[in-house]
């Protein structure tokens, strides 16, 4: 069949030409997702004041390649991960960069929040000297306004086209994408640097906040305290981490002789206006839905949904009821959680998520969901991959699903080209 987007003209097709990233489990795409086919999860201990000890999944990655080690002081957690993946992305991808006329390169980055870390830490400092402000830090500013994250990388990367970050909380590293998407088709731009970061661990109140609401996940072995889908999953594992994408018009991508990697075919935001925390599925499906219809496509041509579901006992169900909607009956669909893996990456989420899916359009294998050792009936889907990685027929079309707090639910689809 001919999907929507493969009967646009060249200039209005977006494809990815280069990812960077940084997870829990692997700093580049190819060791990222070697762990994802062999189960190695990214979740370890951790300690953060006032809450103490807790479990997280951490990056660990040469900052220093791109940034001077003064930038990376002066700047945030959030800059640094986002300058990481976005210079990676742009090696990748094969550009001239050196030529690249940067005043037509957007910045798009989804961050969940920002500016809490650095407001928490010079509370911190300033308690010391009995709370006075003249020991405040004069670069608290910079680092706290909501552009930061994108400003960061436009700093280090010397680009003068527009950025900014899109505030979509954790439906923010698709948002990211989708932005990226519009402002090329609008011609906006010529290159797009899209993602997703997250700096979150290094605020003990996104700790705090889950553990008062009973959404922090604890467990023994804290490879195994990330368990969607498992009747004993209890809650949420904060993660930091950071994606970034390369996009191009076809055109463009083709004009130059890129690798391209795979076409954004169909996207869509909604709201469900319903709740603040607890999901709705109607709108979850509508979502899904709109994508669909965007791109052309019948469910049943979906191969791989990478499931935004976190490990609440709440939130699981409600999308696990969402995805039954739409995929009923879609005997070739198959089903999978990275946050298994790697825990909730918060705005770099949606981004990472997909990174880990790309690749099966060409291997045809779709990684698992682990720490699945007890299925929840009312999360049992036909097609769930569980515990060990699946080799599939076809692998055309992947949906990722994204959804955040206050309603925010975004889908992007991505096809092999």
């Amino acid at each position: 069949m001919m999907d929507t987007a493969a009967k646009l003209p060249d200039e209005q097709r977006i494809v990815i030409t280069g990812i960077g990233l940084t997870s829990p489990n692997g700093n580049d795409l190819e060791s990222y997702r070697q762990n994802l086919l062999d189960g190695i999860s990214g979740v370890g201990p951790y300690e953060i004041r006032y809450v103490g000890k807790t479990l997280a999944g951490q990056c660990d990655f040469p900052a220093t390649k791109y940034q001077s080690r003064k930038d990376a002081r002066r700047g945030t957690r959030a800059g640094s991960v986002g300058i990481w993946a976005a210079n990676e992305a742009v090696t990748r991808s094969g550009l001239d960069w050196e030529n690249v006329d940067r005043s037509r390169v957007g910045i798009y980055v989804g961050v969940t929040e920002h500016g809490n870390v650095e407001t928490e830490n010079e509370i911190y400092q300033i308690k010391g000297f009995d709370y006075d402000t003249q020991f405040w830090s004069h670069h608290h500013n910079p680092r706290t306004v909501a552009n930061n994250p994108a400003g960061e990388i436009a700093l280090n990367l010397g680009i003068t086209g527009p950025h900014y970050t899109i505030g979509a909380a954790c439906a923010a590293g698709n948002a990211g994408v989708i932005q990226g998407v519009q402002m090329l088709r609008l011609g906006e731009c010529d290159l797009a640097l899209a993602g997703g970061v997250s700096e979150s661990i290094h605020t003990f109140g996104i700790f705090a906040s889950f553990k008062s609401q009973g959404a922090l996940a604890e467990h023994e072995d804290p490879t195994k305290a990330s368990r969607p889908f498992d009747v004993d999953r209890n809650g949420i594992v904060v993660s930091e981490g950071a994606c970034m994408y390369v996009l191009e018009r076809l055109s463009d991508a083709k004009a130059r002789g890129a690798e391209i990697i795979a076409e954004v075919v169909g996207y869509a935001l909604n709201t469900d206006a319903t709740d603040f925390v607890l999901p709705n599925p109607q709108r979850q499906a509508e979502c899904i839905e709109m994508a669909l219809r965007r791109a052309g496509l019948p469910a049943e041509e979906i191969d791989i949904v990478s499931t935004h579901a976190t490990g609440t006992s709440s939130g699981d169900i409600q999308e696990c009821t969402a995805l039954r909607k739409v995929f009923d009956g879609c005997e070739n669909t198959h089903f999978n959680n990275t946050k298994s893996f790697i825990g909730h990456t918060m705005g770099a989420a949606g981004a990472l998520e997909l990174a880990g899916n790309i690749p099966a359009l060409r291997d045809r294998v779709c990684h698992a969901t682990i720490n699945v050792d007890n299925l929840d009936p009312e999360c049992a889907l036909e097609g769930l991959v569980c515990n060990q990685p699946r080799e599939l027929r076809r692998v055309r079309y992947i949906l990722n699903n994204s959804f955040g707090m206050l309603g925010i639910n975004s889908v992007v689809i991505v096809r092999a080209v």
